[in-house]
C-alpha cells in the first residue's frame, strides 16, 4: 500500500512539472516583440489605426507590437499569412469583414478559413457606407431616390469602388431588400467613381462613409443614407437606411485576429487591453477621424459577428452572382 501510493505522489509530482513550462509561459507571454500584419498598404484608414492600436498595446504590455504591411488580394495576403503563423501570440493581424467574413464567397481559392483557421481576438471598430448623389438630383433621401428608380427599372446607375466591395455588396443588397432594378457600375477604387458622379456620369455612389464626408460637407454631394444602425457621428443629420424602411445594415469592420489554438490566457489579455485602449480619447479620436465608431467587446463577440456577416453575405453574393476571381 506504501509502495502505491509512494507511486501516486510520484507521478502526481512528474505531471505537475510537466505542465509547469505552458503555465510558465501563459504567465510570462510575451516575452519577445509581437508582429502585427496589416493585410492593406500604409497610409489608409486601416493602417493608420492598426498604428494606434500596436503602439498603446506595446506599451500595455511592455514588449514592442510590430505593423507589417502586407497587402494584396482584397487582404487576404496578409490575413493567411496570420492564419499559418504558429499559435503563440506573436503573430496578429488587423483585418477587415472582407477577408474575415465575405471573401470565401467571392474567391475561388481563398487560402484559408477564417472560422477554422483563425482566433478572433477584438473588434476595434466599423465604418458604415453611404449612399450619396450629386448635388442637383432630385432626389434627397434613399427612400426617394428608391420610388425614382421604379419609374426607370435599370436605368439609374450606382457607382462602386469595385466588384465585390462592401459598397457593390450593400447597392445589391438594397436593390434586393427594396425589389427594384438599378445598375450597379464597378470602379478600380473610391477615386474614379467619386469623379463620375460628381460630374454627373452615374446617378449614384455606395462605398464607405470616409471617402465621401468632405464633399458632403463642402455640398458637392447629397448622402442619402448611411447603412450603419445608428446614425454616423460625422454626419449627424444623414438618416440610416433603416430610418428610411429599408432594412439594410452594411458597415466595414476592423478587427485583431490571431491564428487558431492560440492559449486562450494570451487571447484574454489581449482582448482586455484592446478593449482598455479602445475606451482611450486618443483612440475614440483616430476612430472619428475615419468616420469610424468603436465596437469592442469580448473575442466571442467578434466571432458572432464574424458569422453573421458571412452569411449576411453570403446570399447577398450569390444571389447577384458575384465573383472576382
Amino acid at each position: 500500500m506504501k509502495r502505491r501510493t509512494a507511486v501516486a505522489v510520484a507521478v502526481a509530482l512528474w505531471a505537475s512539472f510537466a505542465a509547469a513550462p505552458a503555465a510558465l509561459a501563459a504567465d510570462t507571454w510575451p516575452t519577445k516583440p509581437i508582429t502585427l500584419i496589416v493585410p492593406f498598404p500604409a497610409g489608409g484608414s486601416t493602417d493608420a489605426v492598426a498604428r494606434l492600436i500596436a503602439l498603446r498595446l506595446g506599451e500595455r504590455l511592455g514588449k514592442p507590437v510590430i505593423v507589417d504591411n502586407r497587402a494584396g488580394a482584397g487582404g487576404n495576403l496578409g490575413t493567411d499569412l496570420a492564419a499559418k503563423a504558429a499559435p503563440d501570440g506573436y503573430t496578429l493581424a488587423l483585418s477587415t469583414s472582407g477577408p474575415l467574413a465575405n471573401n470565401k464567397y467571392l474567391y475561388k481559392s481563398l487560402p484559408f478559413d477564417p472560422v477554422k483557421n483563425l482566433a478572433p481576438v477584438a473588434a476595434i471598430g466599423e465604418i458604415p457606407v453611404m449612399i450619396a448623389v450629386g448635388a442637383s438630383a432630385k432626389a434627397t433621401t434613399l427612400k426617394e431616390f428608391i420610388d425614382l428608380a421604379r419609374t426607370q427599372p435599370g436605368k439609374l446607375s450606382v457607382g462602386n469602388p469595385g466588384n465585390g466591395t462592401l459598397g457593390h455588396l450593400t447597392a445589391e443588397l438594397v436593390k434586393a431588400q427594396a425589389k427594384v432594378d438599378m445598375l450597379s457600375v464597378p470602379y478600380k477604387g473610391d477615386t474614379p467613381a467619386m469623379t463620375d458622379v460628381l460630374g454627373g456620369t452615374i446617378d449614384a455612389v455606395s462605398m464607405p462613409l470616409t471617402s465621401l464626408v468632405a464633399n458632403v460637407q463642402s455640398g458637392k454631394l447629397k448622402a442619402l443614407a448611411v447603412t450603419s444602425t445608428k446614425r454616423s457621428a460625422a454626419l449627424p443629420n444623414v438618416p440610416t437606411a433603416i430610418e428610411q424602411g429599408i432594412n439594410v445594415e452594411s458597415t466595414v469592420w476592423f478587427a485583431v485576429v490571431g491564428p487558431a489554438g492560440m492559449p486562450a490566457s494570451t487571447v484574454e489579455r489581449l482582448n482586455k487591453e484592446i478593449n482598455a485602449i479602445l475606451a482611450t480619447p486618443e483612440a475614440l479620436a483616430k476612430l472619428a477621424q475615419f468616420g469610424a465608431t468603436p465596437i469592442g467587446g469580448t473575442a466571442q463577440q467578434l466571432a458572432q459577428l464574424m458569422a453573421a456577416d458571412s452569411a449576411k453575405w453570403k446570399k447577398v453574393i450569390e444571389t447577384a452572382h458575384i465573383q472576382i476571381d
